[in-house]
């Protein structure tokens, strides 16, 4: 795959001609797709194999400290992928920095969607998350739309997600620590939270991408996308339990 695409390549893509544009969006939501595929792929061998099931017993189930120590593993590890897939860095660099991320979501997400997908547990069925997945991309792909569309810039959310974000984090730890469930009230803000990081991260690719981080551009739309999967998830489970 050639990404010399012109010589305009590295302009914003707002400021870019509209060849240089496209072809900018198209590698982003490209490289996004390929990141969910591997996502699906990834958690699919796990869970088919078992082994997502005995990490849920032996490890999650025996020591709630457990998710602690695994949210502060992701937490770090995203931060550096974060970092390797800067555009300044080389293309190897970048793509080692995407792939780390999608495996860190993964490994995340193992634990929940092996509960969601496996009636013993008692809260969820086999179509659980393929259910919740057709949501998520209903909702992901609706709202692009609008942004795509609006054409307006929505970075001033930035600081308002940030502080929302950092007040979830305080909320999810001592939830960890406490062991008490954060119940559907906070997983719907938690939804409309990453609703909103769909948002701005969109227009960030309208408006302030360079052209040449389209690796960097579809690993922030792959978490906003990852983690409202994720809460629509939570609440098609919380849900089953409202009706049991």
């Amino acid at each position: 795959m050639n990404y010399a695409v012109d010589s305009y390549y590295g302009d914003t893509a707002a400021s870019a001609p509209v060849s240089a544009r496209v072809g900018f969006i198209r590698r982003t939501y490209a490289h996004l797709a390929v990141a969910v595929l591997a996502f699906v792929g990834v958690s699919a061998a796990l869970i088919g194999s078992g082994l997502a099931d005995q990490i849920l017993r032996d490890v999650f189930m025996a020591n709630r400290l457990a998710w602690l120590g695994t949210m502060i593993v992701f937490m770090v590890g995203t931060t550096a992928a974060q970092y390797m897939a800067q555009s300044r860095s080389s293309v190897g660099m970048q793509y080692a920095g995407l792939t780390l991320y999608v495996l860190l979501y993964s490994l995340l997400f193992v634990p929940i969607l092996t509960i969601a997908s496996n009636p013993a547990y008692g809260v969820g069925n086999a179509n659980l998350p393929i259910q919740a997945g057709i949501v998520t991309l209903m909702v992901f792909g609706g709202l692009t739309a609008a942004v795509f569309i609006s054409g307006k810039d929505f970075s001033f959310m930035g600081p308002v997600l940030m502080i929302g974000s950092f007040l979830a984090l305080g909320v999810i730890i001592a939830a960890m620590i406490g062991g008490f469930s954060l119940g559907l009230v906070f997983c719907s803000l938690m939804v409309a939270l990453f609703a909103g990081y769909v948002i701005y991260d969109t227009s960030n690719i309208i408006h302030r991408y360079r052209t040449d981080e389209h690796v960097a551009a579809s690993m922030a739309l792959f978490g906003s996308f990852a983690m409202l999967f994720y809460y629509i998830l939570m609440l098609f489970m919380s849900g089953g339990r409202s009706n049991d």
